[in-house]
């Protein structure tokens, strides 16, 4: 509750220093300018994104178990309709519990997968990064500083979650003295826990699917830049490929910072901290990151409540599923080594 007043207040400051020093007349001159045909196009890129995610993890869950592309795609538009509108990230949950539903897939090895999409989509979005740093060398001091942070932050994690899956027992055996520190009705279980964990890491053992994926979210990241660029037109913003890049690199920053639903707040201070790198008035800025946003989030919302009567959850039913996964797990007793 506490996280979700400070991102609420966080959302509401991000959302003054958007506004601030804008003239509104302009803003509104810019809302009937746009070209409706572009925002169309915007449309359909943002769908193919959509069914690109959806088949790049399938790929993921591969080694677990195979998942029809239908019951992928309708579980990832009802999973991220899940993260856009609740709070403190809990809708992240909402994937590896609906995919337990389609396959025999635990929960707790779905959100390993869930864990390696994070992982693959930071070294696409490095890599792409790094392309474009030889293009635009001037860019600014604290986004290439955030890139490196990133770079190691990815690299560390990477690195864990590949010695996790090479290492099973010895990482068991690491984690230990950290396990007995937990009470001892929870203890017993968290070794199954950990082990369905790293049954979501399998692909990292197979280099021809991880191939696969990384190459595959390259080209998501890249559409997804495409996406920009094109509503770029929409708004007879003249700027290069290039500075949609950057615009999306600068928007993941901003929306990782946990606010109210919806990414109100930091997501159109990052758009318009991004476009106004490249010589953008504050006010066109705040125009293009207005539609947007709102037209992101609508093809989410949308494309989540054609598939939510399929696909129904709660808060309450993620939480059952939780605990039954901890009944199901084997109970490797790490609480009782030395």
């Amino acid at each position: 509750m506490k996280k979700t007043i400070i991102g609420i207040i966080l959302g509401v400051v991000l959302v003054y220093l958007s506004l601030r020093g804008i003239d509104f007349r302009e803003v509104a001159g810019g809302f009937r300018q746009i070209r409706v045909d572009y925002v169309l196009l915007f449309l359909v890129i943002v769908f193919s994104v959509q069914l690109l995610r959806s088949f790049r993890w399938g790929l993921m869950l591969r080694p677990l178990d195979r998942v029809g592309q239908l019951s992928l795609f309708s579980v990832t538009c009802v999973g991220f309709l899940a993260i856009v509108s609740l709070p403190a990230r809990l809708g992240e949950l909402a994937r590896p519990y609906l995919i337990t539903k389609k396959s025999r897939i635990k929960m707790t090895a779905a959100l390993g997968t869930v864990l390696v999409e994070r992982v693959c989509d930071s070294v696409a979005i490095l890599a792409i990064f790094g392309a474009v740093v030889f293009f635009i060398p001037s860019l600014p001091p604290w986004l290439v500083r955030s890139a490196l942070l990133i770079s190691l932050l990815t690299f560390l994690f990477m690195s864990f979650m590949i010695a996790m899956i090479m290492k099973r027992e010895a990482t068991l055996e690491i984690l230990a003295p950290l396990i007995r520190r937990l009470p001892e009705r929870f203890a017993g279980k968290i070794g199954g826990l950990v082990h369905q964990l790293i049954d979501g890491f399998k692909i990292f053992s197979n280099f021809k699917l991880l191939l696969q994926v990384m190459l595959l979210s390259v080209i998501v990241w890249m559409v997804n830049a495409a996406a920009i660029y094109t509503l770029f037109q929409a708004f007879a913003l003249h700027l290069p490929f290039t500075a949609a890049i950057v615009v999306m690199i600068i928007l993941l920053i901003g929306i990782a910072i946990p606010t109210a639903p919806g990414f109100i707040g930091n997501w159109h201070y990052a758009c318009i901290l991004g476009l106004t790198l490249f010589g953008a008035p504050k006010s066109e800025a705040l125009t293009f990151a207005v539609i947007y946003h709102f037209l992101s989030i609508g093809i989410v919302v949308v494309l989540g409540l054609i598939f939510l009567p399929f696909n129904k959850f709660s808060i309450t039913d993620m939480k059952k599923e939780a605990m039954s996964t901890h009944q199901a797990s084997p109970s490797v007793d790490l609480a009782s080594k030395p």
